[in-house]
């Protein structure tokens, strides 16, 4: 069963094509690889699959369906707010000047209480009183306006990277971004926050929902960070971790909130060669514990190593795909990463 497929990929930023027409499909319990020069398109096709990109084209579907947020009762909701609001607004600033003079100056009177009540009731009756077109006709284009914006932004919402995250896929960057004033545990707790159910009001209430969860999420990022080797360093400040240690508190952030799919983006970046060793192993155990894995690597033994099929993009062209020896047997990957002789 495919957890993630991206079909005709293509992203453009004005003229320039980052990606064109790449497809890819990541079947259940594997380690899928892309790689490429530097520049090739590979972070862009990774940002594109997870929202922060709305793809120019192409269709992205996980475990065989297209993530995007429907129609709610809600939304329709929110939507028809919009359009009394904004309409009623449109009425009254159109209006201001008539309405004022009905509803305050005639209501003032020097050194007397305001009667706030009559003012209210005028000021109503002077909006039915209004013209057409300087009542119904503006409330009704001020609202379409208000609903007409609103069903935009919703429009624009329905795929963004916490929809994506919610779905079950969850992601690490090129550069690493930690919280390093907080502890290893408190980043870990970060990456769990759409799975919790206790919010504002049961924290500040210190309701029992509240202190069941802090339990019980507190001891599972205890155990991500036993999985990813860092138990012993639970409580120090992530700024204090070497660089080979921070990609792996990424990584088990990333798994805090139970994916089903982890891209990785290029985790071995500056890593010695003994980490390389290590992150090999933690892949292969992020894989066997259940979640399948993408990543984006220039590290060709960790790639060789781990990969069970491997993507080649170049110039935002997917130029090649097959198993690890079938890429180091392929002349156009060897020459997009080497040059040919006559370059030479």
């Amino acid at each position: 069963m495919s957890v993630l497929s991206a079909q005709g990929m293509t992203m453009r930023f004005g003229g320039l094509v980052a990606v064109q027409d790449v497809s890819l499909t990541v079947q259940e319990g594997e380690i899928f690889a892309v790689i490429g020069p530097n520049g090739a398109g590979k972070t862009t096709l990774f940002n594109a699959i997870t929202g922060i990109y709305e793809p120019t084209s192409g269709v992205v579907q996980f475990s065989g369906r297209e993530v995007r947020l429907g129609w709610t009762a809600l939304t329709i909701a929110r939507i028809a707010l919009a359009f009394v609001l904004i309409g009623c607004t449109a009425v009254v600033a159109i209006n201001v000047e008539s309405l004022w003079t009905r509803v305050i100056n005639a209501n003032y009177v020097y050194l007397q209480p305001f009667p706030w009540g009559k003012a209210a009731g005028d000021f109503f009756r002077a909006l039915a009183e209004l013209p057409f077109s300087a009542g119904i006709a503006t409330g009704c284009i001020g609202g379409c306006v208000g609903a007409a914006t609103t069903l935009i932004l919703w429009w624009r919402s329905r795929r963004t990277p916490d929809v994506i995250a919610r779905s079950g896929v969850a992601r690490t960057f090129q550069n690493i971004r930690l919280f390093n004033e907080l502890s290893l545990v408190q980043n870990v707790l970060v990456g769990m926050d759409y799975r919790m159910k206790a919010g504002f009001w049961s924290a500040l209430l210190r309701l029992p929902l509240f202190f069941s969860e802090r339990e019980r999420f507190h001891a599972e990022a205890e155990k991500l960070l036993e999985f990813v080797g860092l138990a012993d360093r639970a409580d120090s400040a992530a700024g204090s971790l070497p660089y080979g240690y921070r990609r792996r508190l990424e990584i088990a952030r990333a798994l805090a909130g139970k994916p089903k799919l982890i891209l990785l983006d290029e985790p071995a970046a500056g890593m010695n060669p003994s980490e390389v060793v290590d992150l090999m192993a933690l892949i292969r155990r992020v894989r066997d514990a259940g979640t399948t894995v993408v990543l984006i690597e220039h590290h060709m033994r960790l790639v060789m190593g781990v990969s069970d099929r491997i993507l080649v993009l170049q110039y935002g062209k997917q130029i090649a795909e097959g198993t690890p020896a079938e890429i180091r047997a392929n002349s156009a990957c060897v020459e997009a990463y080497l040059g040919t002789e006559s370059h030479g």
